[in-house]
């Protein structure tokens, strides 16, 4: 498993799809109190790097032990939200929406999904103020599965989805890196 100060430094992909104007603390105190909660700091250190936009694909994927909808194996992460109000691009600070829309529960803040499934900070058992766990919340199905215990570990957990397996049936395990 990679350590975050290693991940953080080669966690974005290319392109400006999703990139928000470069984050402020202004930016992040009105995120904190339009969303009711407060943010993890080492969400807040990756997203001072690129406000938002594409994963690098040796980061698009978080494995699972549990199948869901998406696969026996893991969940995607094609692209993590940033904090802003750019034209036609999602942000977090569209979760209150997002979650009322998509009937998701609350307090949550949402990283990454289509509506069809989420990636989301988890604060109901935390508090708003505590180190939220993140969740999969699966909308077509009304299922959620914990992923990780806190956002560090989420994207120190974080992997190549090429290096699973995804032929049918097959056994929920990452293959050997080449």
């Amino acid at each position: 498993m990679a350590r975050f100060d290693e991940v953080k430094t080669a966690f974005w992909g290319d392109g400006e799809y999703g990139v928000q104007p470069a984050l402020t603390d202004e930016a992040t105190h009105e995120a904190e109190h339009l969303l009711r909660v407060t943010l993890p700091s080492d969400l807040l250190d990756l997203l001072r790097v690129q406000n938002g936009g594409s994963v690098t694909q040796e980061r698009n994927a978080f494995p699972v032990s549990t199948p869901n909808s998406w696969s026996e194996s893991h969940v995607p992460l094609a692209d993590l939200m940033g904090i802003g109000r750019r034209d036609r691009m999602s942000s977090l600070l569209d979760t209150p929406y997002l979650a009322e829309e998509w009937e998701l529960p609350s307090p949550v803040v949402l990283l990454s999904g289509d509506g069809h499934f989420w990636i989301g900070l988890d604060y109901r058992v935390c508090g708003r103020d505590g180190e939220p766990s993140v969740t999969w919340f699966d909308t077509d199905h009304a299922v959620e599965q914990a992923l990780a215990g806190n956002f560090r570990s989420f994207v120190e957990g974080l992997t190549a989805s090429s290096t699973f397996d995804t032929r049918p049936g097959a056994e929920p395990v990452v293959r050997a890196p080449r």
